[in-house]
């Protein structure tokens, strides 16, 4: 696929993927979604890869879905253009390699719902963040109900999305949607900072860790518990585990090969 709005750059086991379509404030439409769910797809097979940046050209991550595209959507059209963009997050959030959403503007309404698909976000001193649907007339439609609550708690995500609020990066780290705030000129610099450091890691265990996080937080504890000690139990099954272990006891520093 010719790729028209993100431009994707790989570099020893890191990708970055920038949604570049500044004039429109990097708003999602159904080209950007087939874009974006054909990359993440290429990624789920690509075993160079251990960690995925995602952040915006310009002044903004994500400004929100493109309302021009939306406003004359009948009610059957929105309903596939909705499950169009949860189907494509979901994939973000599955991905069995860890996703850093760098937030280095406006993430508002699906630039909102599309950072939080990420496993971790470090955001920009300047980055806003909302689900301001309801002053549109609609609800967050690509998971946003769903994810909000999880991250920060029932009654902010109600609240955030009843009034429609924007809140700064200072107040999304006060009720943990993001992980991290830093000033511009550092974003990147701290984001390759932190993916070199998963990078650094066991690629099957970080795996691992990902996939009982995603499996546990979604059942009850008991089988999210259960759920650990099985993948627990299949990490000795792995050469990463030998090395690792090899490793310590030697003083060492590990060298994985994600097997």
């Amino acid at each position: 696929m010719e790729l028209k709005n993100l431009i994707v750059e790989k570099n020893e086991g890191i990708c970055t993927v920038k949604i570049n379509n500044p004039n429109s404030l990097n708003a999602l439409n159904a080209i950007v979604l087939s874009e974006l769910e054909y990359v993440f797809d290429q990624l789920k097979i690509d075993q160079e890869i251990s960690v995925v940046i995602l952040t915006g050209e310009g002044k903004a991550f994500v400004a929100g879905a493109d309302i021009s595209y939306m406003s004359n959507l009948s009610a059957a059209e929105a309903k596939r253009f909705g499950e169009d963009g949860a189907r494509v997050f979901r994939k973000i959030e599955t991905l069995d390699k860890v996703v850093i959403a760098a937030v280095n503007g406006f993430a508002l309404g699906g630039g909102c719902e599309l950072c939080m698909s990420a496993d971790i976000r470090i955001a920009s001193s300047k980055a806003k963040f909302g689900q301001p649907e309801s002053g549109l007339g609609i609800t967050p439609g690509f998971s946003g109900t769903q994810r909000l609550p999880r991250l920060v708690g029932l009654g902010i995500a109600k609240e955030l999305i009843y009034t429609a609020n924007i809140i700064k990066a200072d107040e999304a780290f006060r009720i943990g949607l993001v992980n991290k705030v830093v000033e511009p000129e550092k974003l990147m610099e701290e984001t390759y900072e932190m993916a070199n450091k998963i990078k650094a890691n066991s690629k099957t265990a970080v795996k691992y860790c990902k996939e009982a996080i995603n499996k546990g937080i979604e059942t009850d504890i008991e089988t999210g518990i259960a759920y650990e000690a099985n993948i627990f139990g299949l990490c000795f099954a792995s050469e990463d585990q030998k090395e690792g272990m090899t490793a310590f006891l030697e003083k060492r520093h590990a060298n994985f090969t994600g097997k």
